[in-house]
C-alpha cells in the first residue's frame, strides 16, 4: 500500500554550484571525528571498552572502571559531558522523532547541511489508518534520515519518540502526539513505530526509541492544575487494564532501547522516584534492555515543585535507586556526588545507571571508531521522493470521512469547475504538521492542492483559527455564493492544543461556527467542512445542518496534507480512515473532571467514563467510526465456537488465587498455547474500489464482567469494486480474551465471549480444563 521509487526530491536551486556546495559540506560532515575509540588516538585505541568484537557488557565494565565519580556525575544529564583523556566526546541524549526529524530537541539542529526532512502526519492521524505496516516504513525512513543528519554532525541517536499515553481526555492538548484512545491500538503502534525506528540487526541499533511518558501521564494545564504538581489517583484495575499496556507492548514486543518517566505522581510517589513502576516493573518484569530517562526536569521539580523530598540530594538519590538512568535536566550532575557523600546513594548505583545508558551507545556504535553502522547515509537520503510519497500515502489513508449525504464528495472537476475554499486553515503550512515537528521538505496547502483540480476562490473568513471578529465573513459568503462548490477548512491548531496548553472546551473557537454555518446557506453548490485538528471538536450544529453535505477531519495531516485533502475530495483516493479517539459533546466534559483518573462509569456519582470502553452516553462520533464511498460487507469464514483453557493443576490448591467463578489467572495457564485463527470474508458492494479496516472487538461473558467491548484486532485491506478478499487474523485469548480485576489481576473469564466484527456477532465458549503438568 506504499510506493517503494528512489527517485530523489531535488531542492531549489538546483544548479551545479549549489549541488557543489552541498557536496562539500556533506563530506565536511563526514569527516568528523568518532564519537569514541578513534583509532589515531594512541591513549585510547587499544583501551578493552573500545574493542568491537568483546561482548557490550565486558566493554561496559572496562570503561566504568577508568572513570572517575567526577567523571560518572556528569554523564548522567542529557548533555553529558566530554571524557577528553579517554577520547570520549560530549553527547546531547535530547533529540525528537514523533513522525519525522525534528529540531524541538537540543540534539538537532538542520540548517545550513540540512534544508528539511521529512515530516509525516501527526500520530493520531497515522493512527487513523490503522495500517500498522505503514507506522513501521515511516519510522524506517525517518531512521534512515536521523542517521543521515548524525553521520552529518547535526542529530543524536537517541530519538524521545514515540508518546504511547492514552488519549483519555479530549481537552488534552498533547493528545494529537498520542496514537489515539485505544490501549490495543497504542500498543500495536508504539510496536510497529519502534522497530521502524530501531532497525532489526538484533542487539544493535539503528537509533534508539523511547516510549514516554510513563505512566498515567494526561493532563499538562487545566483549571490550575498542571503536570508539574498533579498527583494522578490510578487504581490497579486502571493501570494494569489501560495506562501501561502500550508501555508494556512497547518493552517486551517492541524491545525498545528507553522508556521516559513522566512529571506527575502516581498515587502520591513521583514517577520517576518511584521503584516498583521503574526497577520492579520495567527493568524487573517486562526486562528492559535499555536505558530509563526522566522527563526534562522532573528530578529538580520532585525538590522544588512537589516537595517530595527534603533537599536535592535526596531527590538525586531516590531517584538513582529507583532505577532511573539519565536526567534530562542538570539536577542528578549538580547534586548526585553531595548525596552519595552523605551516604544517601552509594557510588555502585551510579554504575547501574551509566552501564544501561553507555550499553545502549555501544549498541548505536558510537564506541567503534569510524567504523559505523548505516555510514552510507547522507544529505542525498534525506527527503527523498519516495520519502515525500510515503508521507502523502500516509496522509491519504489517515484521513477519515465522517459524514456524506446528498450530493456531497467526491467532486467532479467537469461539474465543479470553480470551488472556493474558505478558512483559517485553508492555505496553513505548518499547522498541518502539528507539534514536536522539524523544517519540512516542503508543503502542498489545502488551497494549492485544490488549485491543481479546479479553479479557486479564496477567502480565509478568519484572520487566524481563534477567529475573534466576523468582519471577514462576508467576502467568504460572496465566494460560496460564485462557486460551484465549497470547501470549509476549519479546525485548531498550536495556538488551542498544545504541550502545556489542554482546551476549556471542545467547541470551535471563535466565530468558526458562525463561519460555516453562514457559508453553508450561501453555497450555491455542495459544501464540504473539513476539521484540521488533533484532539476531537464537537459539531453537531454542522451534523445537523442540511446545507453541509460532507464533514472530512484531516486531523494534521503533514507535508503533503493539502494534496491528500484535495485528492479525498476529488475521489482520486477513497478515504478508508477511522477514527482513533470518541468525538464526544460538549455537555460530556461538565462531568468529567480532567483530574479524575477512573476509566470505568461510577453511576453512584453521575460519572460516566472514559473512552468507548466504558462511557456509553451519547457522541458526536464513534471510536472506529469513518466512511468510505464505496460499501463492504463482512462474512466469517472460519472462527471457532469453543475454547479450551488448561488450568495447571499446581494452582487448584489454593481457591483464592485461582477460581472458575472468577476467571483463569493468565499466570495460571500455558498461554503460549492459546491461540485461534479468525478468518474474514470482506466483499467490497459499491462501484469503486477501497481500502477497510477490519475491526474486531470482544465482550466477555455477561455479569461479573462489565459487557463493554473492546477492540482486540484489526487489519487493513483493499478489495476493488465487486471484489472479496479474506482477512486472516490470529487471536491469543491471554492477550485478547482477557480481562483485569480490581486488583490488577488479568484474567481469562470463563463463558460466553461475543466477538463483534462491524455488524456481526459470534460466540465463542471459553471453558476450563486440568492441566496435570506442574510449572
Amino acid at each position: 500500500m506504499v510506493l517503494k521509487t528512489r527517485t530523489k526530491c531535488i531542492f531549489s536551486p538546483s544548479s551545479l554550484f549549489f549541488i557543489l556546495i552541498v557536496l562539500a559540506v556533506f563530506t565536511l560532515a563526514r569527516s568528523r571525528p568518532p564519537f569514541a575509540c578513534d583509532p589515531s588516538d594512541r591513549a585510547t585505541k587499544d583501551l578493552p571498552f573500545c574493542r568491537v568484537n568483546l561482548p557490550i557488557r565486558v566493554r561496559v565494565r572496562d570503561l566504568l572502571g577508568r572513570l572517575t565519580l567526577q567523571e560518572k556525575v556528569r554523564l548522567l544529564v542529557n548533555n553529558a559531558a566530554a571524557v577528553p583523556r579517554l577520547g570520549i566526546r560530549g553527547y546531547e541524549w535530547w533529540s525528537e522523532a514523533l513522525h519525522g526529524v525534528s529540531d524541538v530537541g537540543p540534539g538537532t539542529k538542520f540548517l545550513p547541511t540540512f534544508l528539511g526532512a521529512t515530516q509525516f502526519p501527526q500520530v493520531i492521524t497515522t493512527a487513523s489508518t490503522f495500517n500498522d505496516t505503514l507506522w513501521e516504513e515511516i519510522g524506517q525512513v525517518v531512521s534512515n534520515e536521523a542517521r543521515a543528519m548524525y553521520n552529518g554532525g547535526k542529530a543524536g541517536l537517541t530519538f524521545w519518540s514515540p508518546n504511547v499515553n492514552i488519549f483519555r481526555d479530549p481537552r488534552w492538548g498533547r493528545g494529537q502526539e498520542t496514537p489515539g484512545e485505544d490501549p490495543a491500538l497504542a500498543a500495536r503502534y508504539a510496536v510497529r513505530y519502534v522497530r521502524g525506528l530501531q532497525g532489526n540487526a538484533g542487539d544493535r541499533l539503528k537509533v534508539a526509541a523511547c516510549c514516554k511518558h510513563y505512566t498515567a501521564y494526561d493532563l499538562d494545564n487545566w483549571n490550575g492544575v498542571d503536570r508539574f504538581h498533579f498527583n494522578a489517583k490510578v487504581s490497579k484495575q486502571d493501570l494494569e487494564d489501560t495506562y501501561n499496556v502500550p508501555f508494556k507492548a512497547c518493552v517486551l514486543e517492541g524491545k525498545v532501547a528507553s522508556v521516559m518517566c513522566s512529571y506527575n505522581q502516581v498515587n502520591g510517589k513521583p514517577t520517576c522516584a518511584d521503584p516498583n513502576l521503574l526497577k520492579n516493573t520495567i527493568r524487573g518484569a517486562w526486562r528492559l534492555n535499555g536505558y530509563i530517562v526522566s522527563d526534562c526536569d522532573s528530578v529538580g521539580v520532585m525538590y522544588t515543585s512537589q516537595h517530595y523530598t527534603a533537599t536535592p540530594e535526596d531527590a538525586a538519590a531516590e531517584s538513582i535507586k529507583a532505577g532511573l538512568d539519565l536526567d534530562c535536566g542538570p539536577h542528578l550532575a549538580v547534586y548526585t556526588e553531595g548525596a552519595i557523600k552523605q551516604g544517601k546513594l552509594k557510588e555502585v548505583d551510579v554504575d547501574g545507571a551509566l552501564a544501561n545508558t553507555i550499553a545502549v551507545q555501544m549498541r548505536l556504535g558510537m564506541f567503534d571508531g569510524p567504523r559505523q553502522p548505516y555510514a552510507n547515509l547522507g544529505i542525498p537520503d534525506v527527503c527523498l521522493m519516495s520519502s515525500n510519497q510515503l508521507a502523502l500515502e500516509a496522509a491519504r489513508q489517515g484521513i477519515v470521512l465522517l459524514d456524506n449525504r446528498g450530493h456531497g464528495p467526491p467532486l467532479s472537476t467537469l461539474r465543479h469547475r470553480n470551488v472556493a475554499v474558505i478558512g483559517p486553515n485553508s492555505d496553513v503550512t505548518v499547522t498541518m504538521i502539528g507539534n514536536y515537528a522539524g523544517i519540512a521538505c516542503g508543503y502542498t496547502t489545502p488551497l494549492q492542492g485544490i488549485a491543481r483540480y479546479v479553479k479557486t476562490i479564496h477567502q480565509a473568513g478568519c484572520s487566524d483559527v481563534s477567529c475573534r471578529g466576523n468582519q471577514l465573513i462576508g467576502s467568504a459568503e460572496g465566494a460560496a455564493r460564485q462557486a460551484d462548490a465549497t470547501v470549509l477548512v476549519m479546525g485548531l491548531d498550536q495556538s488551542i492544543e498544545a504541550e502545556a496548553r489542554d482546551r476549556v472546551n471542545i467547541l470551535l473557537p471563535g466565530h468558526q461556527q458562525e463561519l460555516i454555518s453562514r457559508v453553508a446557506k450561501s453555497s450555491r453548490g455542495p459544501c464540504v467542512l473539513v476539521i484540521m485538528s488533533g484532539g476531537p471538536v464537537d459539531i453537531t450544529f454542522a451534523k445537523r445542518d442540511p446545507k453541509i453535505t460532507a464533514i472530512i477531519w484531516a486531523g494534521y495531516p503533514g507535508q503533503a496534507g493539502g494534496t491528500a485533502i484535495a485528492d479525498v475530495l476529488f475521489g482520486t483516493t477513497n478515504p478508508g480512515g477511522k477514527l482513533p479517539m470518541t468525538w464526544y459533546p460538549q455537555e460530556y466534559l461538565a462531568k468529567v473532571p480532567m483530574t479524575n483518573m477512573a476509566m470505568r462509569a461510577d453511576p453512584a456519582h453521575n460519572y460516566p467514563g472514559r473512552t468507548y470502553r466504558f462511557y456509553k452516553g451519547p457522541v458526536v462520533y464513534p471510536f472506529g467510526h469513518g466512511l468510505s464511498y464505496t460499501t463492504f460487507r463482512h462474512s466469517i469464514a472460519q472462527a471457532p465456537t469453543t475454547l479450551l483453557v488448561p488450568m495447571l493443576s499446581v494452582h487448584l490448591e489454593n481457591s483464592n488465587t485461582t477460581t472458575l467463578t472468577n476467571g483463569v489467572r493468565v499466570s495460571h495457564t500455558k498461554c503460549s498455547t492459546l491461540s485461534m485463527g479468525l478468518h474474514i470474508d470482506v466483499e467490497n458492494t459499491g462501484t469503486m474500489d477501497g481500502t477497510h479496516t477490519v475491526m474486531v472487538f470482544s465482550s466477555p461473558p455477561e455479569g461479573k464482567w462489565a459487557t463493554h467491548k473492546q477492540l482486540v484486532a484489526f487489519q487493513k485491506v483493499h478489495v476493488v469494486a465487486g471484489g472479496l478478499q479474506r482477512v486472516a487474523l490470529d487471536l491469543h485469548v491471554c492477550k485478547h480474551l482477557s480481562v483485569v480485576d480490581q486488583f490488577g489481576i488479568r484474567r481469562v473469564p470463563m463463558g460466553q465471549h461475543t466477538l463483534h466484527i462491524g455488524d456481526l456477532k459470534h460466540s465463542l465458549a471459553i471453558k476450563a480444563t486440568i492441566d496435570d503438568i506442574k510449572n
